[in-house]
């Protein structure tokens, strides 16, 4: 990343992705430890189905105020509420409290991807650095996806799920820090009450077929991504016999693929034409998943999960960067947050959607299933994906750098000279005195 201070945002992006992680994996193993499996998915609903309701308001604030102290605010909302669930858990307090506070933790991770998606274009000053901004920030999300699943088992061994969240408020305290004195140029707000509606980035949606057909896209990759959470650990422990170790490994795959994936996609996509990153992403993350299905072998299995992140990565960092250069810049990060809200609700329509094609068929079945999600969606979005990409595509420079605000500038310019011109024409008219 070119800029310095996007380095500070992805340092700060990397522990927040291993915090996101580790605390989900922890309250899991922690509900289940308490209240078995029905806990577990319990507990998964209680921090999805809150966060995914926040999202869309929460992330009005970085529009209506300065988005890089919005951005410090997640951090430091995140820090407080994984030390108080931390501390529940360590005094043993009942059930209740202690899913409270981590849904309470859940729903700040949602203000920040917002926030740091409405600064990210301030800083890149052309098309091809954005993309490369996304890609390294793609990879940096994928790595955490590797990582926390080890970090989380250590600390889950040495001290349980409260050591897991009280390191995890530190490291994301430390983030809020790295990020505390980041300063972008302003960008331009919403003017008037809809400075303070949360449903002007719902608005700004229903009025870009573009815009809305990529957070569709988006969503639905989401639902495939809490489908194979579920469907891994089937096919590892019923379908190739692998055991638990076999879950890790067929994670690791994805998260290998989708590092892969963001770094192939910072430096081969560019700036032009990234409606083609996300339909290739799409079919290679589609097919691979439903190519799954005809394999036998684990490690096999292994190598097409791992082409198949590789495509999901590509996608997603392509889709996500034509959607900051289509969304109106005033509501970007709204926009984000109903991305944010929308994928939280996709994850948990795909863990309910695999089990239920699982027991309808069987896995192999249901891999396909979930396979067709992505491509069925750009089958029915692809259109207006592709416009709205080849109209990015018409600007020099496109909604990066602060160029709504350049065109206000010359907008004010052009109206003035208008009244300058009116004005003389209305003295010649009338002549002097």
């Amino acid at each position: 990343m070119h800029d310095p201070r996007l380095r500070r945002i992805g340092a700060a992006f990397a522990a927040f992705n291993v915090a996101e992680w580790a605390t989900w994996i922890a309250m899991l193993v922690y509900a289940y430890d308490h209240a078995g499996v029905l806990g577990s998915g319990v507990v998964a609903v209680v921090q999805l189905v809150p966060a995914a309701f926040f999202a869309p308001f929460a992330s009005t604030l970085a529009d209506r105020y300065t988005r890089e102290r919005v951005l410090v605010a997640s951090y430091v909302a995140q820090a407080l509420a994984m030390g108080a669930t931390a501390a529940a858990i360590a005094a043993d307090a009942p059930l209740l409290p202690v899913y409270a506070l981590a849904a309470v933790a859940a729903t700040t991770v949602t203000i920040t991807r917002p926030a740091q998606n409405g600064i990210v274009p301030s800083l890149a000053t052309t098309p091809p650095q954005l993309t490369a901004a996304n890609g390294a920030l793609g990879a940096i999300e994928n790595a955490g996806i590797l990582v926390a699943p080890l970090i989380a088992g250590a600390l889950l061994e040495i001290g349980g799920a409260a050591l897991v969240y009280a390191a995890m408020a530190l490291a994301v305290a430390a983030g809020g820090a790295v990020v505390a004195t980041l300063r972008v140029a302003d960008v331009p707000r919403p003017a008037g009450r809809a400075r303070l509606d949360p449903r002007a980035a719902f608005r700004s949606l229903a009025q870009d077929r573009g815009a809305a057909s990529l957070v569709a896209l988006l969503a639905a990759e989401s639902v495939q991504i809490g489908a194979m959470d579920v469907l891994f650990v089937a096919l590892a422990l019923d379908v190739l016999r692998t055991g638990d170790a076999g879950v890790g490994i067929l994670n690791a795959a994805m998260g290998l693929g989708g590092v892969i994936g963001a770094v192939a996609a910072a430096r081969a996509l560019g700036g032009r034409r990234l409606v083609r990153g996300v339909a290739l992403g799409a079919v290679v993350w589609g097919g691979g998943i439903a190519a799954i299905a005809l394999l036998r072998d684990a490690w096999t299995v292994a190598a097409m999960i791992a082409l198949a992140g590789i495509g999901r990565s590509l996608a997603d960092v392509a889709a996500r960067t034509l959607l900051q250069r289509v969304a109106r810049v005033d509501v970007l990060s709204g926009v984000f947050g109903v991305l944010e809200g929308l994928s939280m609700a996709a994850l948990a329509i795909g863990s309910l959607f695999a089990p239920a094609l699982v027991q309808l068929f069987d896995v192999r079945v249901a891999l396909i299933g979930v396979g067709a999600v992505l491509p069925v969606t750009l089958a029915l979005t692809g259109m207006s994906i592709a416009r709205a990409d080849a109209a990015s595509d018409r600007e020099t420079v496109p909604a990066v750098a602060l160029l709504r605000p350049r065109h206000a500038l010359a907008d004010g310019v052009t109206d003035a000279a208008g009244d300058a011109r009116r004005v003389a024409d209305e003295l010649v008219e009338e002549g002097p005195g």
